[in-house]
């Protein structure tokens, strides 16, 4: 028996190798059929990603332009709303003691700085007649002095007139002596461009230096001086103003019973006090060959004048001209008080009053006056030369050539204090750029701050089209909504 060794042949293992190679595959193989498959997937998964990274990015860059899209619409229609401003209108009545005035202004609703560009655009002057038979008119503080009873009627009157007439009516009142005076000084300062004026694009600016003129008014029952003056300055007579922005403060003062007329009155009863001869009186104010019988109630029916005793209203002077230029000068100068003063330095009867600087505008019976009396050496005339040389002066002013022409140089020059350097500053004038110098349209520019404008906007877009698109932008806002947070439900669950 055969012992027989198994022993495995060369061939035999390289046949077995090979079935082997055959039935079970190599690692490398194995590894290429395996992996390729999971980097596919990989690759697709991450193009996924991106694709799920864009359509997010674009739904939140839709949503936010929307919303930035309604909140442009909504701002671009208020914000770039140009603006319509109404013309706006202010009547003044300015009633003094020999004549009213009605005055009309008017001003764009669009003010430079708060304040209202103000212009005239209608002065109607009326007579200034008797509110009762037969009793001449005084300015309405002198009434108001007089009979307070008889102001409040008259004013009541007035109130009740207006409410009836189709305009929107706030109030009627008398205004200040004081505030007389400041709006005459804003009224001259404003005509002559001292506030504001256009630049060569037409805008309104402030001129440079930005100076002020004085004014000075002069009426039937008061006068008024007015300046600007240094900040520093305060006291009963000195009023603050803002205008177009920047302020100012004025010196102001108004001296009732120191108009033309009033004054007058006051000298005539110096002239029956001084007269030795009551039936017969020499008035050296009056043209000498002129005469006229006056009554008693002409002189005293003012608190500007004292009732002399025994006084009857009734009474009769013939009073008689005599042209004694001297003698009138004294007996003007006499109803003034030049003496009394407790402060450095007063204009008359202990009223204080700064030194003037700058130039002036005297205005209204300033300016008759100086024009009356300009280039003339000779203050009192004949009443034959009167008629030949002054023509165009009407003749109920013809006998008060003489104290009127003292007057107002005892008032400029001993009261108010100009002298012969700073007398040429002084301008006499009637109007300015064509309006009319006076405290009313001073007023309304004033009061123009505490007017309210009325605005009317104009939207960029018309109503449809605006309505049109913040409809557009808010469906818009809301699909881009619904579609992020259906793409959060679905990445969610």
């Amino acid at each position: 028996m055969h012992n027989i060794t198994s022993q495995t042949s060369p061939l035999h293992h390289i046949l077995s190798e090979n079935a082997f190679s055959k039935k079970c595959p190599s690692s490398s193989s194995f590894s290429s059929s395996f992996l390729n498959p999971i980097s596919h997937q990989q690759e697709m998964a991450s193009k996924q990603q991106v694709g799920y990274k864009c359509r997010i990015a674009a739904v939140l860059i839709l949503l936010l332009s929307s919303i930035a899209a309604l909140v442009a619409v909504a701002v671009i229609q208020d914000s770039w709303a140009a603006r319509e401003y109404s013309l706006e209108y202010g009547i003044v009545i300015d009633a003094g003691s020999s004549r009213s005035n009605v005055y009309l202004y008017e001003w764009p609703g669009e003010k430079e700085n708060e304040t209202g560009v103000v212009t005239e655009i209608m002065n109607c002057r009326v007579a200034g007649e008797s509110h009762a038979q037969d009793e001449p008119t005084a300015g309405m503080r002198l009434i108001h002095e007089q009979d307070e009873q008889r102001s409040n009627e008259i004013m009541a009157s007035v109130r009740q007139y207006l409410k009836s007439l189709p305009f929107a009516f706030k109030n009627a009142s008398i205004i200040t002596g004081q505030e007389e005076g400041l709006y005459g000084w804003v009224t001259v300062n404003y005509l002559m461009g001292n506030f504001i004026h256009k630049n060569l694009w037409n805008a309104y600016v402030r001129p440079e230096g930005a100076m002020t003129v004085g004014s000075m008014d002069l009426g039937g029952a008061s006068t008024q001086i007015a300046f600007a003056v240094q900040e520093d300055l305060a006291g009963p007579d000195y009023m603050h103003v803002k205008l177009y922005g920047y302020p100012y403060n004025i010196y102001t003062h108004s001296y009732l019973c120191y108009g033309k007329n009033e004054a007058e009155k006051r000298v005539l009863d110096k002239v029956l006090q001084e007269s030795s001869d009551p039936a017969y009186v020499i008035n050296p104010c009056y043209p000498k060959g002129f005469n006229i019988t006056t009554k008693a109630s002409t002189i005293y029916n003012t608190e500007c004048t004292k009732k002399p005793k025994n006084y009857d209203p009734e009474h009769e002077f013939l009073m008689v001209g005599a042209s004694d230029s001297d003698t009138c000068e004294r007996l003007v100068k006499s109803i003034f008080d030049f003496k009394t003063c407790s402060s450095p330095q007063c204009s008359f009867d202990g009223v204080e009053q700064p030194p003037v600087t700058g130039d002036f505008k005297a205005y209204a019976g300033f300016f008759y006056i100086a024009r009356s009396i300009r280039l003339r050496s000779k203050l009192c005339f004949s009443s034959s030369q009167l008629r030949k040389e002054k023509m165009w002066i009407s003749a109920r002013y013809l006998k008060t050539y003489c104290f009127a022409a003292h007057y107002v140089f005892a008032l400029l020059a001993d009261g108010y204090k100009f002298n012969k350097e700073n007398w040429k500053n002084i301008d006499f004038t009637q109007e300015v750029k064509s309006t009319s110098v006076g405290w009313s349209l001073g007023y309304m520019l004033t009061m123009s701050n505490m007017i309210p404008s009325e605005v009317k906007k104009i939207p960029p877009m018309s109503n449809p089209v605006f309505a049109g698109l913040i409809f557009l932008f808010s469906a818009l806002t809301i699909v881009t909504v619904i579609f992020v947070f259906i793409i959060l439900i679905r990445t969610c669950y």
